[in-house]
């Protein structure tokens, strides 16, 4: 119903009822009737603002049943307020997080490693202090990135007990494992909490010295430094999927970035020919360790190598 048509039906409604109560009202006080023991006057009046109590009680009766918007008003006021505040919270909180986002104040990624480190016990008593020792570090970590400057008194990057616990009887068994520590979401430069995960897997040979990681072939007739530039960029992202998939827990792959212009500039010269350019690990790492690789060129036609470190 408009609001207009209910206006007009509670003047209606309201006259009448008025009306009737007034007519109630003389007839009681004409015919001297008595309710309650008291006395004719005063029933008069017991019966009109009984009747005026109608009124109001009809009016809302009628305004609760055809106004959903005014039962939701009334009834769920409260918590429709509390709805809002929290969304209010929540997008100041969103805006904050953008802008820290623009300015760059976002000092630990979701999924950076605070603290890695290679684990080899016996039971469960020595699991759980090198556990210990290792969120030390990570707690060591956030506050040097989160809060720098500040004396790590406290506890500010918290994990689930269930994930310690899992955590403490896998690293018991016997065996070498690689355990890290990563945030479970950005965190902003003076957050005071980070909250955390642990990542566990088997201590392993991933590569070895002078493996060949990953290689791409370049017609050299037909490359442009623009070109040039991606199929190296394709390279790098090639070998680090797969160390990996081969179960590293390193995010980042080591390397001098210094010496890809000299590489481009060299292959730029070179008008004719084809190439493999190949990823190739300096050092053997294991399974926690951060992967160092090399670049070299290996000539098509004759299985030369020219090795670029970088």
């Amino acid at each position: 119903m408009s609001g207009w048509l209910l206006i007009i039906s509670l003047l209606l409604l309201g006259g009448i009822l008025a009306t009737l109560g007034d007519l109630l009202g003389s007839r009681i006080g004409k015919a001297r009737l008595s309710f309650f023991n008291l006395r004719p006057r005063r029933t008069a009046v017991l019966i009109t603002v009984l009747t005026g109590s109608l009124i109001s009680a009809i009016s809302l009766s009628l305004m609760l049943l055809v106004s959903r918007q005014l039962r939701v008003g009334l009834f769920e006021l409260d918590a429709i307020q509390a709805k809002i505040k929290s969304g209010e919270k929540d997008l100041k909180q969103l805006e904050k997080n953008l802008y820290a986002l623009r300015k760059g104040d976002v000092v630990i990624s979701s999924g950076q490693p605070l603290a890695t480190a290679t684990i080899k016990v016996d039971d469960l008593t020595q699991a759980k202090k090198e556990v210990n020792r290792l969120l030390q570090r990570a707690n060591f970590e956030a506050y040097r990135r989160a809060l720098p400057g500040v004396t790590p008194d406290r506890r500010i990057v918290f994990v689930l007990k269930g994930d310690i616990k899992r955590l403490e009887d896998l690293i018991s068994n016997r065996g070498s494992w690689a355990v890290n520590i990563r945030s479970a979401g950005n965190v902003l430069l003076g957050e005071k909490a980070v909250y955390a995960y642990p990542e566990v897997r088997p201590n392993i040979n991933i590569v070895r010295k002078d493996e060949v990681i990953a290689s791409i072939s370049i017609e050299l007739s037909t490359i442009n430094r623009n070109t040039l530039q991606k199929q190296i960029q394709l390279l790098f992202e090639s070998a680090s999927a797969e160390i990996k998939r081969r179960g590293s827990l390193s995010s980042v792959l080591q390397f001098n970035s210094n010496s890809i212009n000299t590489l481009a500039k060299e292959l730029l010269q070179r008008k004719e020919g084809s190439v493999g350019l190949e990823a190739v690990s300096l050092r053997s790492s294991q399974t926690s360790d951060p992967i160092a690789i090399s670049l070299q060129v290996r000539e098509k036609a004759t299985g030369t190598v020219s090795k670029y470190k970088l």
